[in-house]
């Protein structure tokens, strides 16, 4: 629509980024939010119907016009590879960075994913066709430094307390070996994210859905809408703010309106949510989010 593009995701993460579905027109937006397109590791797309993955040659292309950039992942439901090996085929567009594909299959692991920074889980939803929801998950994160047992030890302030801080094995002039546990606490979480659209409630959705930090949902419909919303596997706004609910996410975002929606109507589908959770919001183009750790959040929710 002309206010509303098409869903797309992007999560930025120590300056690298991924993407959940690549909608038409994605690469204008992604240009318009600055991210940069260079840092893009992965795109990982949910199923092929043409409003999630007609973004792709585009941003393929933008992202050629970018020198020296590295290799890009693919994730997607099985025909995903198929279809853009023939489009870079018959469109002949210049690529300067390797493509690798990761397609789903019955038996394939959970993790589909994984580099030095997160991995990414995937599982089938329930739609009228195969469609993947994901689940980005940040790796722990070292413990919290103590500094009245680092100065115990005598290890001097500057570089070597954050080698330590990363983890590392540091060693002192005198030639003592220092691991990060005398001076680390318990590893602590990283972010969780959950992406999952086009889809009715189902078990795997609740488990990608497990208590994340955030969660992007299907909420195409508003409840009085539900028998065509179950015709076509599809959530009501309601079903996704339930599914946060229980699932136990921090909050949620419900993503991919119908277009037979105006604007006027988006405090329907806000108060409609609402009423079965209330840490949700309907998303709109260009939000950003940043999402705090949950011991730097004051205001983070009791589990459900």
């Amino acid at each position: 629509m002309p206010g509303r593009f098409l869903t797309s995701v992007a999560v930025r993460l120590q300056g690298q980024l991924y993407l959940f579905d690549a909608g038409e027109g994605c690469q204008i937006n992604l240009k318009k939010t600055k991210l940069g397109i260079k840092s893009l590791r992965v795109v990982a797309v949910s199923h092929l119907h043409g409003d999630h993955c007609l973004g792709l040659p585009g941003l393929l292309m933008m992202r050629a016009q970018v020198p020296e950039v590295g290799p890009l992942t693919i994730l997607g439901p099985p025909g995903i590879e198929r279809f853009v090996r023939q489009i870079h085929e018959s469109l002949a567009f210049f690529l300067n960075y390797p493509l690798s594909f990761l397609e789903w299959h019955e038996g394939c692991p959970e993790v589909a994913y994984e580099d030095d920074l997160v991995r990414i889980l995937w599982g089938p939803l329930k739609h009228t066709t195969l469609c993947l929801g994901y689940r980005f998950e940040e790796h722990p994160r070292p413990g919290k430094f103590k500094t009245e047992a680092a100065e115990a030890l005598g290890i001097p302030y500057g570089p070597l307390w954050g080698k330590l801080q990363r983890g590392e094995t540091v060693t002192l002039d005198q030639g003592d070996a220092i691991p990060p546990n005398l001076v680390l606490g318990p590893p602590r979480p990283g972010l969780k994210i959950c992406y999952a659209v086009d889809t009715q409630p189902n078990k795997v959705l609740y488990r990608l859905c497990r208590d994340v930090d955030l969660a992007f949902l299907d909420g195409m419909f508003l409840p009085e809408h539900h028998e065509e919303a179950e015709a076509k596997g599809h959530m009501t706004a309601d079903d996704a703010a339930r599914v946060a609910a229980r699932a136990g996410a921090r909050r949620a975002v419900l993503v991919h309106i119908s277009p037979r929606y105006t604007e006027d109507d988006m405090e329907k589908f806000d108060e409609a949510a609402k009423k079965r959770f209330g840490n949700v919001e309907i998303g709109t183009d260009l939000q950003q989010f940043a999402i705090p750790y949950r011991e730097e959040d004051p205001n983070l929710p009791p589990k459900n």
